[in-house]
């Protein structure tokens, strides 16, 4: 079992220690998630849904109004905007302090959210791939950035799951990315391994057994298996049904050295967090 190691970011200027599992809340602004109980909107349901978050001890809101589902529809930056401004107003009147990700793979999108309402955090589905304009951008706002591996786009990804060598090719994407934002000063960096995107059933799991691995990089981890068809795929359910599958990856995960589970059932991740950290008190 692997014991976590001191991991930090710095979210508009508090220190947050990732060495300490955190649950990041999942919060779908739109139409057509593939996990229907967790599409939000209204402002009544927003609220509900970010106290709920909240209550159930998540630290982190993961706001979204871009479906990556497969086959997701392709909105307008501005309808996505739109959606966002919506959203992050009620969360910035109702609970001012909170820690808020955006997620995003449109540069001037995460501007306007970390400029005019105050988002801490840009999680970019494509890791700069999809708009050459995010790195810069993440380098002049300072913020932390959640940089997932994926190949295409969401609505192409599926199409690119032929590698000549899965795992290096993925940490090579990676140590790419790194050195470059490095280079352009950017201190905050988060990686996701991206599962589920441009990626089969066996290949997720590869890379779950290989997740340890990512210590190499000396950088903190997310991970967000929460109901995916990696599980309910493999055992012949739904999304509705993947909950129990999606505590035992993440139970997983933990073990092997996740900072920060994405999740729609905060209650059971923080379970999930609080049952792992009981076991590595008596680790030798």
């Amino acid at each position: 079992m692997k014991t976590a190691s001191p991991k930090y970011i710095n979210v508009k200027g508090g220190l947050i220690d990732l060495s300490t599992p955190q649950v990041m809340g999942i919060l779908n602004l739109t139409p057509d998630s593939f996990f229907a109980d967790s599409r939000i909107q209204t402002e009544e349901k927003t609220i509900a849904r970010v106290q709920q978050i909240l209550d159930e001890g998540g630290t982190m809101i993961d706001v979204g109004a871009y479906s990556s589902r497969p086959d997701g529809v392709d909105i307008s930056a501005d309808e996505e905007m739109e959606r966002l401004a919506t959203g992050l107003s009620i969360i910035n009147k109702h609970f001012p302090d909170v820690v808020i990700s955006v997620d995003t793979f449109r540069a001037d999108v995460a501007a306007r959210c970390v400029e005019e309402f105050g988002v801490g955090i840009i999680n970019d589905i494509a890791g700069g791939e999809l708009d050459d304009k995010m790195f810069e951008t993440v380098a002049r706002l300072q913020v932390p950035y959640i940089m997932m591996h994926m190949r295409g786009t969401p609505q192409t990804m599926q199409q690119h799951t032929h590698y000549d060598n899965f795992l290096k090719e993925i940490f090579l994407y990676f140590a790419q990315k790194t050195t470059r934002l490095r280079q352009m000063g950017v201190n905050d960096i988060i990686l996701d391994p991206g599962f589920g995107f441009a990626k089969t059933i066996e290949q997720n799991y590869e890379l779950l057994a290989q997740l340890q691995d990512f210590d190499v990089f000396d950088l903190p981890v997310l991970v967000g298996v929460s109901r995916k068809s990696m599980i309910y795929k493999m055992l012949g359910t739904t999304p509705a049904e993947a909950l129990n599958g999606t505590t035992a990856l993440n139970t997983i995960s933990l073990m092997k050295g996740a900072n920060i589970l994405r999740v729609h059932d905060v209650k059971e991740a923080v379970e999930a967090v609080k049952i792992w950290q009981m076991t590595t008190k008596y680790q030798l």
